[in-house]
This record gives C-alpha cells, sequence and structure tokens, in this order.
C-alpha cells in the first residue's frame, strides 16, 4: 500500500471526537506572551481549572514556577455573568503581586456567555481613577477558536494594540519571534546585537521563563520585554515576524476584520506605517540565509564572520553525514510553523518526510510547503487537524524510521520501535527541553546533529554485530 491508498483509506473513517489531540488549549498560548512581558501576571476570565491545567502543563516543559490568576467562575457567574469575580480577582492581584501589566485572556466560558471585557477593564479603570493602575492587556482566546499557536499571536498582536503609540520613527528594529525555546530567543538576540540592530523582542520570555536558582521567592520573575519596548513598537523602523501560519487557523482575526488576519506585523503596518518582514521560522540554510539577508539589509552592514563560519560548518556537516541520513523517512508533527520549518530543514537535508501531521487547521498547510517553500510534496501525506490516535494508525502503515516532533508522540515511537527526536512543545519527559535550539545555523546544527546521531544510534543498537566505528 502506497502512501496516497494509506491517506485515502484514513480519510474515508469518520470520527466523532478528537481523542488525543496534537494541539493544547488557546489561553495557554496566551499565558507563555503575558509571561514574557515584564512585571506581567496573566489572568484567566474564566474557571479556576483552566488555570490549573495551565500551569501544570507549563510547570513540566519549562520547569519554573508559573503563576496564572483566575477570575473563578462559579455556577453564579456563568449564569449571571462574571464582572464581579473580575473585579475582586484584578484586585487581589494587584494587592498580592503589585505587576506593572495585568494582561486577560478569555477562556471558552467567558466567550460562551459573551463577556465584554475591555468594558470591564474600561469601568475598572474609570471607578479607580483616582489610583496608580497597571496597564492592561486583552486578548479574545476561547478554545474553539484555534490552539494555543492561535492564542499565542493574538496576545502578541493584543499586547501591541493595546500598548503601542506612534511618534517620530527610531532605529530599533521589532522582532516577533513567535513560539520557540528560550535558548532560541536568546540567540536571537545575541544575532541582533552582533548586527549592531537594536531591538523590540515580544514576547521574550528568555530570562522569565528560564531562571537561575532563586534564594527567595520572587512572586513575578524578572526579565521579559519592558512597557516601554512595547509602546515604542509603533515607532520602530521596521518589524520582522517570523512563522508563515501564525494565526490564521483562530476565527478572532477572521470574523473582526473581514476574513482578514491581523498579526502584530500588519497591525503596526497598517496603523504605523511600519515596513513588515514575514519571514518562516529560520530552520536550515535556506530560510536562515533569508533571515540573514534581512538582517545585513536593516543594518547596512555584511553578515558577519561569525555566523559565515557557522554556515560553513554546518555546510560541512551536511557532507559528512548525508550518507546515513539521505533517503530516511520521518513523520513530522506538532504547531504548524515548527512543522513547516522542520519540513523544510527534513526535505533540504534529503529526508523523505512521509507524513506531515498537525493540530492547526489554518488549511494552507500543504500550500504554504509548495508555493512559498517550493518543496514537492509528492509522496508525502500532509495533513491538519489531526489526533495522535490518527497519527499512529498511519505510522504502523508507513514504517518510519524515526519520528520528529514534541514528546506526545512517545508512545507512537515506543510501539514502532523507532527514534523520536523531541523538539518544540511540549517535552514532559526529558530536562533542559525549554533550552533546544531550533533556529539559525547553530540551532539547524544541533538539529542536524541529533537527527543523524539518533539514526546512527538505532542502527548501531539494532545490528547484529557490535561495533564503534562509523
Amino acid at each position: 500500500m502506497d502512501t496516497k491508498d494509506i491517506h485515502l483509506d484514513i480519510q474515508s473513517k469518520s470520527f466523532t471526537a478528537t481523542r488525543n489531540a496534537c494541539k493544547v488549549c488557546t489561553p495557554l498560548g496566551a499565558s507563555i506572551v503575558f509571561k514574557g512581558i515584564e512585571g506581567c501576571l496573566p489572568m484567566l476570565h474564566g474557571s479556576q481549572g483552566c488555570a490549573t491545567y495551565i500551569r501544570r502543563y507549563l510547570i513540566s516543559h519549562f520547569k519554573e514556577p508559573m503563576d496564572i490568576a483566575s477570575s473563578n467562575f462559579s455556577e453564579s457567574s456563568t449564569v449571571f455573568g462574571g464582572n464581579k469575580n473580575f473585579i475582586i480577582g484584578i484586585n487581589n492581584i494587584i494587592s498580592q503581586y503589585n505587576p506593572k501589566v495585568i494582561a486577560i485572556a478569555s477562556t471558552c466560558l467567558s466567550e460562551t456567555i459573551g463577556e465584554d471585557v475591555p468594558a470591564m477593564i474600561r469601568e475598572y479603570i474609570a471607578v479607580n481613577k483616582d489610583k496608580t493602575l497597571p496597564e492592561f492587556i486583552y486578548a479574545s482566546t476561547p478554545s474553539y477558536q484555534g490552539t494555543h499557536m492561535e492564542g499565542f499571536h493574538e496576545a502578541v498582536y493584543a499586547s501591541v494594540k493595546f500598548l503601542a503609540q506612534g511618534g517620530e520613527k527610531n532605529e530599533k528594529i521589532n522582532i516577533f519571534p513567535g513560539f520557540v525555546s528560550t535558548e532560541d530567543l536568546r540567540h536571537v538576540k545575541e544575532i541582533f546585537e552582533d548586527f549592531g540592530l537594536s531591538y523590540n523582542m515580544l514576547p521574550d520570555y528568555s530570562d522569565s521563563l528560564d531562571n537561575p536558582a532563586w534564594e527567595e521567592v520572587v512572586k513575578i520573575p524578572a526579565g521579559g520585554t519592558s512597557i516601554e519596548d512595547i509602546k515604542s513598537t509603533g515607532t520602530a523602523k521596521a518589524s520582522i515576524e517570523l512563522g508563515r501560519v501564525m494565526n490564521k487557523g483562530g476565527l478572532n482575526g477572521r470574523i473582526k476584520n473581514n476574513n482578514k488576519v491581523i498579526t502584530a506585523g500588519k497591525y503596526l503596518k497598517d496603523t504605523y506605517d511600519i515596513d513588515n518582514y514575514s519571514l518562516g521560522l529560520p530552520i536550515g540554510i535556506k530560510e536562515t540565509d533569508e533571515f540573514f539577508a534581512v538582517l545585513s539589509q536593516l543594518s547596512g552592514k555584511p553578515i558577519p564572520k561569525k555566523y559565515q563560519m557557522q554556515r560553513g560548518r554546518l555546510v560541512d556537516a551536511y557532507i559528512d553525514a548525508h550518507k546515513h541520513i539521505f533517503g530516511q523517512r520521518a513523520i513530522v508533527f506538532g504547531d504548524e510553523d515548527m512543522v513547516i520549518g522542520l519540513t523544510a530543514f527534513l526535505y533540504e537535508i534529503g529526508v523523505v518526510p512521509v507524513l506531515v501531521a498537525t493540530g492547526g487547521e489554518s488549511g494552507v498547510l500543504k500550500q504554504t510547503l509548495e508555493n512559498d517553500l517550493n518543496i514537492n510534496t509528492s509522496g508525502m501525506i500532509i495533513r491538519q487537524g489531526m489526533d495522535f490516535e490518527e497519527i499512529a494508525a498511519l505510522g504502523k502503515e508507513l514504517n518510519p524510521d524515526f519520528l520528529i516532533g514534541n514528546s506526545k508522540g512517545y508512545y507512537i515511537a515506543r510501539e514502532l520501535k523507532k527514534p523520536l527526536v523531541r523538539v518544540g512543545f511540549p517535552i514532559h519527559d526529558r530536562y533542559g527541553c525549554q533550552r533546544i535550539q531550533h533556529l539559525c545555523y547553530e540551532g539547524t546544527q544541533q538539529l542536524f546533529d541529533t537527527i543523524t546521531n539518533a539514526i546512527v544510534q538505532y542502527k548501531q543498537d539494532n545490528s547484529e554485530v557490535g561495533y564503534k566505528y562509523i
């Protein structure tokens, strides 16, 4: 049975529910962004269970404390509205945390009953006009309108919309890096500094979600994008957004903007006439070359020798290990933009992505691979809105050489007795996963070495003859 037959067989089946979703809830993504703003305390407007679940999920990946407040809906709140709970929650946050920013994300429950959170914020500010209040941000993030990635990008957009201010242009570059690791964020900042570019990075959880050990409890961890930097996004020289899908699977932008998806970069372009460069995640040589070309253009400087050397070493690594990886067959799964970046990278090194799977529902995954990245997708099964039960069923038929994605695919890899290369989010069964590098030549080098060694180890472990040279 070839991949086309498998595809038709799976498509012919009808499922009434998602059994093990290849995605997470929308306000979780928003919470990550808000954790990347300096002095910010996120609050979910909805039931306590939402905040508890998200805290636990994020702690397992980042291995850091994760305070997320909740307006704690009860049965009466659901019937009569949550304004009273909202006010109590805001007052408690201010008295206990004294934050610079309170960032509110809606949940399924508050959205379903039609809570007008912006009106609640305006009313609260008016009633407390004689007090010094924190800044407020609100992101609409019901989980029935997208995945955690839609929540992530909605929160970035909302932060800019609520706080950005226009004025005389400065030389800063806005960088919206997408949902990548803390080490990726640090590396991107290092690259900007090496080009001599000043920047506003949003979000920046490189410190706030990857802290040193504390001697005493810190209620709101240090780090994050400052309020001043978010405000100055409206006067920047240009914006760079990393991600080809971003929030195209959500309904919020489309409903509110005549089916036009709005991102932070697009909002700043439309509102303040700031040039916006929309790029893919720079994974692999081709996508990284494009990213560095834009930085060279914006800075007016050549690519630093340091990165030319990194690129050269990466090309050399491709040559050294091609005999081990060329023609290997992989299942790729996870967030849409991460999956697109990984698929482009695998295609570049000669690995065949036999299944490209995501829980996202943008509807543009296949055309993005074909049109934006010029990838020949024949022989690939490309699926959106998938759950892990479907991926497992296809995995048995496809019999890949390895899987690459988050730790939710562990049981599939275990059953298939094939290696799982852990990347992206979430990774719950390893340490240091928040520091895995994916981006640019350096991150690609680490991914390439990890994939190559996983393949070599698998062959070595399953060889009838022991050997220690390759």
